[in-house]
């Protein structure tokens, strides 16, 4: 059975940290820095070969850097050959954008599930969608979440 690793983006670092220290787990070393033309680098300070990892990154703040940030530590865990990465989204970016409300208009909150399905998120969790039909999401089958529920993402 895998050992879990909990990692936090740099959205809500204390929730994060409270996560891990409800679970007696210790919060993954993550370091994330800009370089000069504001691009994210992520490097993850430790194996997660063959792990259960969740990151915990919210969608609120500053959203889009945010999301890229979560959506490159999904990937350099999943690189890194973790078992299964679980991507802990309390506030779900661009989730307003559920449904095409005009001619042209895009579905936001699909395209953000579907980016995290690419990245190789497994699951995701989040709180208090804000409408149900992001659920069924990712491009391999349902994801997102509904008052604190987890969904599948492939």
């Amino acid at each position: 059975m895998p050992n879990i690793k909990i990692f936090s983006g740099s959205s809500h670092p204390d929730l994060g940290q409270k996560i891990a220290d409800r679970l007696g787990l210790e919060l993954g070393k993550v370091v994330t820095k800009k370089f000069s033309n504001q691009e994210t680098c992520v490097e993850i300070g430790e194996s997660v070969r063959g792990e259960d990892v969740y990151i915990v990154q919210s969608g609120c703040g500053e959203i889009n850097d945010n999301l890229m940030e979560l959506l490159i530590m999904i990937n350099a865990c999943k690189i890194a050959s973790a078992s299964r990465v679980t991507a802990v989204i309390p506030c779900f970016p661009y989730a307003r954008q559920d449904k095409k409300d005009k001619s042209r208009a895009p579905i936001s909150a699909k395209l953000v599930a579907n980016m995290l399905s690419v990245s190789g998120a497994n699951h995701i969790i989040t709180m208090d969608l804000h409408a149900s039909q992001i659920q069924v999401s990712g491009p391999h089958g349902p994801g997102g979440g509904r008052e604190g529920q987890s969904g599948h993402l492939g």
